[in-house]
């Protein structure tokens, strides 16, 4: 095993995978896929199958959304799900705190406690989804429904 292979944030990801029946997921690349239209290109999918995991803060809580990678989200929409008027972009410091991965290979799971999340009903239009995998190099792919099942999160419109 590789020292990427070996990381921390990555060997929780797939930890929290396994425990679904997700084996064989992950996918480490020999470059960083920090974006979604990166790993789409990479992948050779459409940008919108990327589940970018994108930390917010609702107030004072980090809240994690994960959005489909052809569109922004509506922060507005989204802050109400939260229960706020609007949230806010959390910075890298509150991501690694929150997820105890960086921005750029933040997954929807894996993190040390759990964080109030909502998918992106827009990813239910993909048959095969890229989320990070908590690092820059490295992703797993999942159907929508095994996004949900991983995450336990509602599904509504976010963008």
């Amino acid at each position: 095993m590789t020292e990427v292979e070996a990381a921390p944030a990555l060997a929780a990801v797939r930890a929290v995978l396994e425990r679904h029946g997700l084996v064989d997921r992950v996918r480490v690349f020999d470059v960083e896929l920090p974006t979604a239209a990166a790993a789409a290109q990479h992948l050779g999918c459409e940008v919108g199958a990327i589940a970018n995991s994108l930390v917010f803060r609702a107030g004072d809580e980090p809240v994690l959304v994960l959005a489909s990678g052809a569109h922004r989200v509506d922060v507005a929409r989204a802050g109400a799900l939260f229960g706020v008027e609007r949230l806010r972009r959390a910075d890298a410091d509150l991501v690694l705190a929150a997820t105890g991965q960086q921005v750029g290979g933040c997954a929807p799971v894996g993190h040390p406690a759990p964080l109030r999340t909502v998918i992106d009903a827009d990813l239910a239009g993909h048959e095969r989804l890229w989320a990070g995998a908590g690092i820059k190099p490295a992703m797993f792919w999942a159907t929508f429904d095994e996004l949900v099942a991983l995450t336990g999160a509602p599904v509504a419109a976010i963008a």
